[in-house]
């Protein structure tokens, strides 16, 4: 299969990349940067896109089987001032709807995962969210909804659209956990506020396999990519402090985070108790069910 990743070079695509090289495939890495892109196998073609051309996309698709989309700006990256805001969702839609543009003409690839997340539920208490789940109204929510929206064209063209709506995806080198560590590791580590909000959690392995599930497997529509089990930011705290052998009894104040976050706090004040009901319907099978047993692998 020949692959285009758009945003490759993130945690996710970069893992994604490899695994699919090492399985003989062949892959291209679209990156607005490709001189700062590292990390990657040799066999990674890596090409230059600003993330909105159609027409500077169009020939890097040619010969192309299928698109993965994760293109679009860091949700944790910085403080949410309405520009970051403002960055964050339009650098989703315009890149999700060039790819749906690139995709509507004739020999185009017939294959798209389009990238998403949970946070398309909004904040939601203990209610248990399967793919049938309403959307949310809160920012990160309105964003998800919008940057679904903006490659749902391509169904009318024939194009087989799988929507994957990740929930925290857990890696020991990238991603958030590092950061999540770095209080455990000081001996400061605990439940973030109330520690009841869910954490809907997924292993990098695990993420990895489930979109290539999506890629080659007859699936469309969104499914949820998160373990099984979501724990809440207490349990998960626990789990985290035995994988690193520090201990998980000091909370961080809600109203601490929100000095310090902003409105960015509700990326760990709230969550989502996420499933992945249709993942398992089409009998895709997880290698961590169990937050305990992902924090052991990626600590051992």
């Amino acid at each position: 299969m020949r692959v285009v990743i758009a945003g490759g070079s993130g945690l996710i695509g970069s893992a994604l990349s490899s695994v699919l090289v090492a399985e003989g495939h062949q892959v291209r890495v679209l990156s607005r940067n490709p001189e700062r892109v590292g990390g990657l196998p040799e066999a990674v073609q890596i090409a230059q896109w600003d993330g909105e051309s159609t027409d500077a996309l169009g020939p890097l698709l040619d010969g192309v089987d299928a698109v993965v989309q994760l293109a679009g700006a860091g949700i944790g990256d910085s403080r949410w001032s309405e520009e970051r805001k403002r960055l964050i969702r339009e650098s989703r839609v315009r890149s999700s709807r060039a790819v749906a543009e690139a995709l509507s003409v004739p020999g185009a690839p017939r294959i798209l995962v389009q990238g998403s997340a949970v946070g398309y539920y909004g904040a939601r208490g203990d209610e248990k969210l399967d793919e049938s789940a309403a959307p949310g109204d809160d920012f990160l929510a309105r964003t998800c909804v919008a940057w679904e929206a903006a490659s749902a064209s391509v169904e009318a063209v024939g194009v087989r659209r799988a929507t994957a709506r990740t929930g925290l995806v857990l890696a020991r080198d990238g991603g958030a956990l590092p950061r999540m560590a770095l209080p455990f590791k000081l001996f400061a580590g605990g439940p973030a506020g109330r520690g009841s909000q869910w954490l809907p959690w997924i292993h990098i392995d695990d993420e990895v396999a489930a979109l290539r599930f999506l890629l080659e497997n007859d699936a469309s529509g969104p499914f949820n990519l998160t373990a099984p089990n979501p724990v809440t930011n207490r349990v998960f705290s626990r789990a985290l402090g035995s994988a690193l052998r520090r201990p998980s009894f000091v909370p961080a104040p809600a109203f601490a985070l929100r000095l310090a976050l902003g409105e960015m706090s509700t990326l760990v004040l709230d969550g989502q108790r996420a499933v992945p009901e249709r993942l398992s319907e089409l009998g895709f099978s997880f290698r961590f069910s169990e937050a305990e047993a992902a924090l052991r692998d990626l600590y051992a």
